[in-house]
């Protein structure tokens, strides 16, 4: 395995920001001394039939993990896409029906395995874990979290401010993509600079569940 010098010189190329600072030299080196690669999630909701350009950022970024040696873990978002990311939106996105996210799934994996080597990617629907919560380990959740937070987000001010709609199933979209990241022990996350508070949630959920963030 490379060192974390080497590696850390490829991960920053096109890379906009890693956080926390210096944490994941500490965690490239940890995974050096123990020989267990990282866990590199990244989570795509198949609200569209075709992936787009921001995408395969993500997916080249994905293969150089993969390449350095570290287990990538895709999470294919066939619950979160039935609320939709709410990041930059001023409205409430139109739920799709089942169907219609199962299609979409289908053929954004096909298009990410033409960047991708499927023989060294794990691909987990995180319908598998959210599908099963009770509503007393939704609580649970949603109690990890203040109302304050999650109003911190940009987009949902500038709706509060206009007095534009925010429909309550939205203001769970970033604990449920926090919780995919409880649910396999992510060590590090890729997404778009759009993606910052989904992130950055995801971590504090992770704290609060007492899994390695």
């Amino acid at each position: 395995m490379k060192s974390v010098a080497e590696q850390m010189k490829i991960i920053r190329e096109n890379t906009v920001e890693i956080l926390p600072d210096g944490e994941l030299e500490k965690k490239l080196e940890k995974s050096i001394k123990t020989g267990k690669p990282l866990v590199i999630k990244q989570g795509f909701d198949p609200t569209a039939p075709d992936i787009h350009l921001g995408h395969t950022v993500g997916m080249r970024k994905l293969k150089q993990f993969s390449d350095l040696g570290h287990h990538v873990v895709i999470i294919v978002g066939d619950y979160t896409a039935r609320i939709g990311d709410p990041s930059g939106r001023s409205a409430t996105r139109p739920q799709l029906s089942e169907d219609e996210i199962d299609a979409n799934a289908k053929t954004y994996l096909n298009q990410f395995f033409r960047i991708l080597d499927p023989a060294h990617v794990e691909v987990r629907h995180n319908g598998e874990w959210l599908s099963k919560m009770a509503f007393s380990d939704i609580l649970r959740l949603a109690g990890k979290i203040t109302l304050a937070r999650i109003m911190e987000r940009e987009d949902f001010t500038k709706r509060w401010k206009a007095e534009a709609p925010i429909s309550v199933h939205e203001l769970f979209y970033p604990l449920m993509q926090a919780y995919d990241s409880v649910a396999i022990k992510a060590d590090v996350e890729l997404g778009g600079t759009e993606q910052k508070f989904n992130l950055l949630t995801g971590r504090q959920i992770q704290e609060a569940y007492g899994v390695e963030s």
